[in-house]
């Protein structure tokens, strides 16, 4: 059947080159344009009026398959060709209004892309180049400011760039519109792109005003009705698409967003309908279409990404092996019985079971994404890459140094605050969660305060804590109804005079097991080598690495960077005309982001979703982070403001950053001041070309309705917050756009890209417990004395889960071939501005040189916790890589 169709195909195309040669010359004829281009005339009469030539040239890529062209697809759109139906371009005016139409620019006549039939496609998916002559004279259009495109083939192609050459009087105009464009029908308005010159609204050239202002609305829609994939509508809804009430009250979640006791950031609108066992929730879409839920046409990933990310996928075989993983738990589960086991992962690989899923997938797999997942890599199934924390030192990750520099420079260096009173306080109810239970005593650790007294490590800004006691207290009951088995943590450190930081005590804390209001029952461990008390150190370690995990994935990386950045997305869209100054500064740091939220809804963090199979929290995972955004306030976003909100700096006009750090060599904190002071000198730089007065800002009525809208619907839960700014000076607006782009590029490269360096190796970063520390004279405690490693193995993640997990971060960690990085554009020409292009260019400029200082650092042995015991340098916030697994680079956007 598939060698008739191959034959099918290439019939066709002998047909179409019969038919090439015997019509299109006559078509040729039959247009004016053609037939002088032909004569190479400079000047022609058009209906009694002299025109004259432009001639451009059309970038473009057709309709794909993944990185292949879509032979089908180029087939109709060659028929249409035949018929007549082309790709249509009408320049419009910037200078001459038309008075019969409400003085919008003028409209020229159509051009018709040139040699559509007679260009073959490659292959693989990539950009083609078309010819296109313009009648123009300098009465009607004069300086062309943008165009109508109308496409009367059957299937839409991504417009990349227009390019006029020598207007007269005006030289080369140059459009980058970066867009898909579907057929004609349907849209509602026509398709318009404008030159990149940059205008704020009332410098706008009066004739491209509608057109400006048209193009907002199309962009907002009506809020109603369900949205098609050609459709390039951005509006805001609550977190209502996470449940599935027809599968019963177990896949039952929260409504995120629209209440006091679950406020969140909104997503992205995709208006499908309610789901019919509950309207209050929005209907899913079945798994195998995951791929295609809604988002505007322009958010979705590119072929390279889209193909990347499946290939990664497939690879690791989520989708289809989920299902049937609980029953595997449930009835046999699997286990790691030595560390040793685990390092087949990555050395040996391991056998696939013989299961009879197993063969189901095999059969799913259809043959091109085979194809495709050679065409990525061709690691065998279940063999891994050794991850950066193992690489050179498999047994570092166990020493106390380790634990605590992970803290500083590892994957999750955001959480560590100064203590400032001890013992440690709650904000928890006190009847609920007393302090009674927290036994932790000055003489537990003044003995390893290098002969300072508690007391005076407090002054000195030498105590530290890592504190998940509050956040995880209010869950433990249900969470430890599951399968996982869950302390509350904190962890005690002090900062020694080499500039490390040495673990002290670990508070491991549960309810009362015998009433909710009866308090807490906590356990204080120490640090200890040898024996059974060194090996429930490392369990301790272990509890406090699931905490800080999970707080990990779920608030700090996924409600602090994709969440919370998603409604600025959509505001900024909405609001801010493509001409807009800020809207070409932020763009490119949206990149993806709304499709890798839209595909997570659907497949991680939903009811069920891969997050709670392979999470401590289970389905209380997105309640908590629902909590978490009740204390979220976007100026402490910034990172100054939350390092000295943390207490890891202070303020100090002196330093080069306005902050002093406490801890001199915390490397995420070094590095990223330099990375945050380099992003707030570039946007301060290209804000002051186009608000050189405040008086400019208040006159933006663009910039107004973007902030107000942002508030009040994008983040509409906290509408009424006091620290909102005002938006009424250039300062509150380079303050506000650094924190954007910090957050959607600097803090999520730090937050996501290092999650399989440092956690690809579960004993080092575990997702969940399953059993407590076991008590004396129990078979369990029995155990942990005679085989140590199985006690650990058997407390935290499973094999199969843990195998997902792996899989799932390994996907996370990539850059993908497309990857555009901080201080890059995918266009050189983004903007026509001389200064601002020349201001990106410092940019660039100070970025590499923040790249040298962090490798020379790195080198330098005076900064311990720059590489540390594991000998694994902190890279994460090097701006450059390339692609794959690198534990480096910061690309423009939360992407993956």
């Amino acid at each position: 059947k598939t060698s008739l169709t191959h034959l099918a195909i290439l019939l066709f195309f002998f047909i179409i080159i019969i038919l090439q040669s015997q019509i299109l010359p006559s078509l040729t004829r039959m247009d004016p344009i053609r037939v002088t281009d032909q004569n190479s005339k400079k000047k022609i009469k058009h209906e009694g009026a002299e025109m004259e030539k432009i001639k451009g040239s059309v970038v473009l890529m057709k309709k794909n398959l993944l990185d292949f062209s879509d032979l089908v697809a180029s087939a109709a759109d060659r028929f249409d060709e035949i018929r007549g139906n082309k790709v249509s371009l009408q320049l419009i005016s910037a200078v001459n209004g038309d008075p019969e139409n409400d003085n919008r620019g003028k409209v020229g006549k159509p051009a018709y892309l040139e040699d559509w039939f007679t260009k073959f496609d490659p292959l693989t998916a990539a950009d083609v180049a078309f010819n296109i002559t313009f009648e123009w004279n300098e009465e009607e259009i004069g300086l062309p400011g943008a165009f109508i495109i109308k496409n009367s083939h059957h299937n839409e192609f991504y417009l990349r760039t227009l390019t006029l050459e020598d207007v007269p009087g005006h030289g080369r105009i140059h459009f980058i519109c970066n867009s898909w464009v579907y057929p004609h029908q349907y849209y509602k308005k026509d398709r318009v792109f404008f030159t990149n010159q940059t205008y704020l609204p009332s410098k706008t050239p009066s004739p491209l005003r509608h057109y400006r202002e048209e193009e907002l609305k199309t962009l907002r829609g009506n809020g109603t009705g369900k949205l098609e994939e050609w459709d390039r509508v951005y509006d805001y809804d609550l977190y209502n698409d996470l449940s599935e009430p027809e599968k019963g009250p177990k896949y039952i979640r929260p409504i995120l967003g629209g209440s006091t006791k679950y406020p969140y950031p909104r997503r992205g609108r995709t208006g499908r309908p309610p789901a019919e066992a509950d309207p209050r929730y929005e209907s899913r879409l079945p798994l195998l279409k995951s791929l295609n839920i809604y988002v505007p046409r322009d958010e979705r990933f590119s072929h390279l990404k889209f193909s990347d990310v499946l290939a990664y996928g497939l690879k690791s075989l989520f989708q289809f092996l989920l299902p049937e993983v609980e029953s595997i738990i449930d009835s046999a589960p699997n286990e790691f019985n030595k560390l040793e086991d685990m390092l087949d992962l990555y050395e040996a690989g391991i056998k696939l079971p013989d299961w009879p899923f197993l063969e189901s997938i095999r059969k799913n797999i259809p043959s091109q994404t085979l194809k495709e997942i050679l065409r990525t890599d061709g690691e065998r199934a279940f063999r891994f890459p050794v991850p950066l924390v193992i690489k050179e030192d498999k047994h570092a990750w166990r020493t106390d140094e380790e634990f605590a520099r992970e803290m500083l420079a590892g994957l999750n260096p955001v959480v560590i605050h100064r203590l400032r009173e001890f013992p440690p306080s709650s904000k928890l109810n006190p009847k609920s969660y007393n302090n009674e239970g927290n036994t932790k005593t000055k003489e537990n650790i003044e003995k390893n305060l290098e002969g300072l007294t508690v007391d005076e490590a407090l002054k000195e800004n030498k105590l530290f804590i890592l504190d998940y006691h509050d956040v995880l207290m209010p869950y433990l009951r249900g969470i430890n109804k599951t399968f996982t088995k869950l302390y509350a943590t904190r962890t005690l450190l002090f900062l020694k005079s080499d500039g490390t930081l040495r673990p002290l005590a670990i508070e491991l804390s549960l309810p009362n097991p015998i009433e909710d209001d009866s308090g807490e029952v906590s356990e204080v461990y120490t640090p200890a080598e040898h024996g059974a008390e060194g090996t429930i150190w490392q369990l301790a370690k272990a509890y406090v690495a699931v905490n800080d995990s999970g707080y990990h994935q779920l608030i700090c990386h996924w409600l602090n960077t994709h969440a919370s950045i998603e409604p600025f997305i959509i505001a900024t869209n909405r609001n801010l005309s493509v001409l807009h100054p800020i809207h070409k500064l932020l763009h490119p740091h949206f990149r993806d982001t709304m499709n890798v939220n839209a595909l997570a809804r659907q497949t991680l963090i939903n009811a069920g979703g891969l997050l709670e199979k392979t999470l401590f929290p289970s389905k209380y995972a997105m309640e908590m982070t629902a909590v978490a955004y009740r204390d979220w306030t976007f100026p402490e976003q910034a990172l100054p403001a939350d390092l000295v909100k943390r207490g890891m700096a202070v303020e100090d006009s002196k330093s080069p950053h306005g902050v002093r750090l406490l801890v001199e060599d915390y490397p995420y904190a070094v590095d990223g001041l330099e990375i945050w002071s380099a992003i707030k000198t570039w946007v301060e730089d290209y804000c002051s070309i186009y608000y050189p007065t405040d008086d400019k800002l208040l006159e933006d009525s663009e910039l107004q309705t973007w902030w107000k809208e942002l508030r009040e619907k994008g983040h509409a839960d906290k509408k009424d917050e006091p620290w909102w700014p005002e938006m009424q000076t250039r300062k509150e607006l380079v303050e506000t756009c650094t924190i954007i782009i910090w957050v959607a590029s600097a803090l999520h490269a730090a937050l996501n890209f290092g999650q399989y360096p440092y956690g690809g190796y579960l004993p080092n970063r575990p997702a969940m417990s399953r059993r407590f520390i076991p008590k004396q004279g129990t078979p369990e405690y029995d155990e942990l004395e005679s085989d140590p490693e199985k006690a650990f193995l058997k407390t935290v993640t499973p094999q199969m889960l843990s195998i997902l997990g792996i899989s799932l971060v390994e996907i996370l960690s990539r850059h993908t071939s497309d990857e555009v990085f901080l201080g890059k554009r995918d266009t050189a020409e983004w903007t026509a501005d001389e200064e601002a292009v020349k201001a990106f260019g410092k940019f660039g400029e100070k970025l590499a040189g923040i790249e040298d200082r962090i490798i020379r650092m790195n080198s330098d042995e005076e900064w311990r916790n720059r590489v540390g015991p594991a000998k694994m340098p902190y890279t994460l916030l090097i701006p450059t890589s390339g692609v794959g697994l690198t534990g480096r680079g910061i690309p423009n956007s939360v992407s993956i």
